[in-house]
């Protein structure tokens, strides 16, 4: 399995332990890609996994730029068209390092952006 992959496993195994509904995964629009649109409450969250095997180049969410972020504004707002969703939305990024010589680190930073603000 590939390091991204295996992110978004432990990034899914994580938020469902915590009482998040996985709606899908890898949804598609256009040329952007959420890695996991979940539900909690009446919420929806559409989460960025990032995962790197170490911090050489920095923290995994430091690669959520501004034209990452664009695209995923784009992608959520037709995700929310399609569903009909008019309700609260919100933003997460579940940064992960995979060290071949320890458990994985991963963070979930809620609310992490929101579009409008970037």
């Amino acid at each position: 399995m590939l390091l991204g992959q295996t992110g978004e496993s432990l990034a899914v195994d994580y938020l469902q332990r915590n009482n998040y509904e996985i709606l899908t995964t890898n949804w598609r629009y256009s040329r952007a890609e959420i890695d996991i649109i979940a539900k909690r409450s009446d919420q929806l969250i559409f989460v960025e996994v990032k995962t790197r095997s170490s911090l050489r180049n920095g923290y995994p969410e430091d690669d959520v730029d501004e034209h990452k972020k664009r695209m995923l504004f784009d992608a959520a707002s037709a995700f929310m068209e399609q569903e009909n969703h008019m309700g609260e939305i919100r933003f997460d990024i579940i940064s992960i390092i995979i060290s071949s010589d320890q458990r994985p680190n991963l963070r979930h930073i809620p609310d992490a952006f929101f579009p409008g603000l970037f």
